[in-house]
C-alpha cells in the first residue's frame, strides 16, 4: 500500500475486538460497531465479554459513526453469519456491513472479510455489493484503479488461552497476487504463522469444513453416548479405555451450540444443494446434535427415577452459556433441556458468568442463588466453567442437594470426588 495503513475493524465481538486491539499496537485503528452500548463501554476501557481485560483505550478509537471511518483504507469485516429459522444462511449483517463500507470506500482501499461463509459468497455477493455501493470496481493489479478485496477466515476460539490470535495459523486469501501480498504483510504485524491460500474460495471452504468436521465428530460421540446409555454401560469408562489407542480421537459428549459449529455445516449444505448435490453425512451430524439437549435431559430424568419414587423432581441446571468459560449465550442448547425439565419438574438455573438481564423473562424467574438446603434431587451439569470446580462452590452444592442426588456430568469434565454428590455421566 502506498498510503499509510489505517485500519477499521467492523464488528467488535469475539472476533473483531481482539483483532482491533492487536492492530492498534501497530497502526492507526478504528473499531466500528452499530451497538451504541458496546461502543460506550469500550470507550471506558470495559469489555463486557471479558475478551480483553486490559487494553490501552488511547491507542484505538471506538465509534458507531460512519464519518469516523472514512479516512481508513484497510477495512476488516467481522460480522456474524447465523442461520434463520429455516436453517438457511442469514446474510443480513454481511449485506448491511458491505453496503456500509461500500458507501465510504475509496480507490486503492482494501476490504478483508473474516465472517464464515460458503465458498463463492465473497466474490459472488460481497464484492458486487461493494462495487454497487462505492461506484468503483474491484481490481486485481497494483496499477489498476479501484479497490482490492480478500478473505481471511477467523479462527479465534473464545475462552482458549493456548490457541489465541497470536499463536494460531492464520489463513489469508485474495483474488490477485498483489492483494494477497499486501494483506499478508498487514496481518504479519500481529500474527506469526500465516498460510496463503491460492484462492478466496479455497479459504472459504477450508473454514467451513473445519467446524463441520468437529460437528460430525461430536455427533458420533453423542450417538455412542445414547447407545451405551441404553445398554447400561458406563460410557465414560469406555472412552477411557478406547483412548489408550494412539490414534483414537478424544472427543467427549456435549451440546453443540454457539455461532460456529452448529451453524457452519448449514452454509456448506446450502451451497452444495444449489450446486446439485444433496449432502448426507454433513447434515446427519447436525440432526443428531440438534436433538441432544432433549436426549441428555431424558437420560438425566431416567437416572433420577432410578433413585427416587417422586413424580416431580427439584432440578438445578449449572451452566447456561454455549461453552465453558465464556459469557456467550447465543444458540446455547441447554435452554432446550431446561424447557423439557420445566414441563413436569421444579427447575432452578445458575451461571456465574452471565448477566441475568440477558435472559428471557421465563428464565430470569428461575435463576437461583443456590441457597436452598437439602432441596435438589439432581443437578444437570451442562457447561463446566472453572468456577464450578472451586472447593467452596462444591461445598455449597453439597449442602443444597438431597442425600441420594444425581449429579449428571454431561461433558465428562468432573475431576473431583464428593461424599455427598453422586456423580454420574452419560
Amino acid at each position: 500500500m502506498k498510503k499509510k495503513t489505517k485500519i477499521c475493524v467492523v464488528g467488535l465481538g469475539y472476533v473483531g475486538l481482539p483483532l482491533a486491539i492487536n492492530f492498534s499496537k501497530h497502526f492507526f485503528t478504528v473499531g466500528y460497531d452499530i451497538d451504541n452500548r458496546r461502543i460506550n463501554s469500550l470507550r471506558k476501557g470495559v469489555d463486557t465479554n471479558n475478551l480483553i481485560k486490559n487494553f490501552n483505550k488511547k491507542k484505538i478509537f471506538f465509534t458507531n459513526s460512519l464519518n469516523d471511518i472514512k479516512n481508513c483504507n484497510f477495512y476488516i469485516i467481522t460480522v456474524p453469519t447465523p442461520i434463520n429459522k429455516k436453517k438457511k444462511p442469514d446474510l443480513s449483517s454481511l449485506i448491511t456491513s458491505s453496503n456500509l463500507i461500500g458507501s465510504v470506500l475509496k480507490k486503492n482501499d482494501f476490504v478483508v472479510y473474516e465472517s464464515t461463509v460458503y465458498p463463492g459468497l465473497t466474490e459472488d455477493i460481497c464484492i458486487k455489493i461493494l462495487e454497487r455501493a462505492s461506484g468503483i470496481k474491484n481490481v486485481l493489479k497494483k496499477e489498476d484503479i479501484g479497490f482490492y478485496c480478500g478473505y481471511s477466515p477467523e479462527r479465534i476460539n473464545p475462552g482458549d488461552k493456548k490457541n489465541n490470535l497470536k499463536t494460531i495459523t492464520k489463513i489469508i486469501s485474495a483474488n490477485s497476487e498483489y492483494t494477497r501480498f499486501v494483506i499478508k504483510n498487514v496481518y504479519a504485524t500481529i500474527i506469526k504463522n500465516i498460510y496463503v491460500a491460492k484462492s478466496i474460495k479455497i479459504a472459504e471452504a477450508a473454514k467451513v469444513i473445519e467446524n463441520a468436521q468437529r460437528d460430525i465428530n461430536i455427533a458420533f460421540i453423542n450417538e455412542l453416548a445414547l447407545i451405551f446409555s441404553n445398554l447400561n454401560i458406563n460410557f465414560r469408562e469406555i472412552l477411557k479405555a478406547a483412548s489408550t489407542k494412539w490414534n483414537f480421537l478424544k472427543f467427549t459428549p456435549g451440546l453443540v451450540g454457539g455461532h460456529c459449529i452448529g451453524v457452519d455445516p448449514y452454509y456448506l449444505s446450502y451451497k452444495s444443494t444449489l450446486s446439485g448435490y444433496e449432502p448426507n453425512v454433513l447434515l446427519s451430524g447436525r440432526t443428531i446434535n440438534d436433538k441432544m439437549a432433549k436426549n441428555f435431559a431424558k437420560i438425566f430424568i431416567t437416572k433420577l427415577k432410578k433413585k427416587f419414587k417422586n413424580k416431580k423432581f427439584n432440578i438445578l441446571v449449572l451452566g447456561l452459556t454455549f461453552k465453558e468459560n465464556v459469557k456467550d449465550l447465543r444458540n446455547s442448547k441447554v435452554f432446550e433441556a431446561i424447557d423439557y425439565f420445566k414441563k413436569n419438574h421444579n427447575v432452578d438455573i445458575y451461571d456465574p458468568l452471565i448477566d441475568v438481564k440477558e435472559l428471557e423473562k421465563k428464565y430470569k424467574k428461575i435463576f437461583s442463588k443456590i441457597n436452598k438446603k437439602n432441596y435438589y434431587h439432581g443437578i444437570f451439569f451442562s457447561t463446566p466453567h472453572k468456577f464450578f470446580f472451586n472447593k467452596q462452590f462444591i461445598f455449597k452444592l453439597e449442602k443444597c442437594c438431597k442425600v441420594d442426588n444425581v449429579f449428571f456430568d454431561l461433558k465428562h469434565k468432573i475431576n473431583f470426588s464428593s461424599k455427598k454428590l453422586n456423580i454420574v455421566s452419560s
